[in-house]
């Protein structure tokens, strides 16, 4: 028998900040609970063994858990065996995560097209002037884990130069809150596609699989905030719009209005615009006929998002994601709950080590649950290059 003077349990949630990366030394820190029942009073402990069950109730404002560079919400259970004076006491601990949804649902405006725009003026030629308009957007403004994140560019190039590549990234902004704000932004996803050219309007489609990544924001957590961001920007001239978007646990209940225009749509009987008067008379003979052909339909260069191919065939080790893809509807499961960040997502992990970025290229793919959406995954690289546009040709 070992003599104990008590048998400890307590359950604690907490936030901490600091700044520097994977530094433990907590700059601010704020608890959300803490809870401590004894299990077992002074005696002794005979050999072999024992179990003391025990419950906690957890409050409802508890934030989710989350890992990151200067921060972390970690919630844990303590165990400890209190020994007589001059005996080592015995601990162990057992980390656990919550996840407290986010119902896109409750956001406004949250099933409407995002849209945003932006005009560049710039000068070509030493002497000439010209512009090239900007505008992006999106089917929702909220999206779940596996979903498709529909994007449509719209470039109207007024002016005789070819715009370089256009390049729309999924970005990750986390802010931390210790003596002054610190902030980790991140690409995610990146799609490059082919420029505009001279006097034309191009438009340019493309799909993002939402990855697994944190959830937007962290209810009842001040000191740790996360946002997403899609930026589409042209290399030249330099131009970009940013539309925000939210990343969240229950899907959207509103069919998603689709920002493609339809055929009797006034946008796709838009035209490009007239050249400055001084363009006309050196490239009359070149623009007149541009200005009677249709939008151009602009292909994808490089896409930065590992794409499983059709049909969806899980990666090594994860074989009960493929089951799951073949019928999302039998069995479906909540989202996965992950706390790291970055275009590799690792699991949740156990231990003092923290996070650990993931050794493999591929991102796991995420599970599905019964959604009213397709899942269709993005188009791949050399599916985009099969398309090719005649008016994007040489010889055109």
């Amino acid at each position: 028998p070992s003599p104990i003077a008590a048998i400890r349990v307590t359950c604690t949630g907490s936030c901490g900040v600091s700044n520097k990366v994977n530094d433990a030394a907590w700059v601010v820190e704020e608890g959300y609970f803490n809870s401590s029942l004894s299990l077992a009073d002074k005696g002794s402990l005979p050999a072999g063994e024992h179990t003391f069950p025990f419950q906690f109730l957890l409050p409802a404002t508890a934030p989710t858990s989350f890992e990151g560079p200067f921060g972390k919400i970690v919630h844990q259970v303590r165990a400890t065996i209190d020994t007589p004076r001059f005996s080592k006491d015995h601990k162990c601990s057992r980390v656990f995560y919550i996840l407290s949804p986010l119902n896109l649902n409750s956001i406004p405006d949250i099933e409407q097209p995002n849209v945003a725009s932006a005009t560049k003026k710039f000068s070509y030629k030493l002497v000439k002037t010209g512009s090239v308009v900007l505008t992006a957007s999106t089917d929702l403004r909220g999206y779940v884990v596996g979903q498709v994140l529909r994007l449509q560019v719209d470039i109207e190039n007024q002016s005789g130069k070819d715009t370089g590549p256009v390049v729309a990234s999924l970005l990750q902004k986390v802010s931390y809150k210790a003596k002054r704000w610190i902030y980790d932004v991140r690409t995610i996803v990146e799609v490059e596609g082919a420029g505009a050219k001279a006097w034309r309007r191009s438009e340019w489609q493309e799909q993002i699989l939402v990855p697994a990544l944190p959830q937007s924001a962290l209810p009842g957590c001040s000191l740790i905030h996360v946002d997403y961001y899609l930026q589409v920007s042209l290399k030249a001239p330099e131009a970009s719009v940013t539309l925000p978007v939210f990343i969240g646990n229950i899907a959207v209940n509103h069919a998603p209005l689709s920002p493609l225009p339809g055929p009797e749509s006034p946008m796709s009987q838009v035209v490009p615009s007239a050249p400055p008067q001084e363009e006309v008379e050196a490239e009359a003979v070149a623009s007149a006929p541009l200005l009677m052909d249709p939008i151009i339909t602009l292909s994808t260069k490089s896409h930065s998002q590992p794409l499983p191919p059709s049909p969806f065939r899980a990666a090594s080790g994860v074989p009960e994601l493929c089951a799951q893809v073949r019928s999302p509807a039998s069995h479906p499961l909540p989202p996965p709950l992950c706390i790291s960040t970055g275009t590799t997502v690792p699991y949740f992990t156990d231990g003092p080590g923290g996070p650990v970025p993931a050794t493999s290229t591929q991102i796991l793919l995420p599970e599905y649950s019964s959604w009213g959406y397709p899942h269709e995954a993005p188009p791949s690289y050399e599916q985009s290059c099969s398309h090719t546009d005649l008016g994007l040709s040489p010889q055109s």
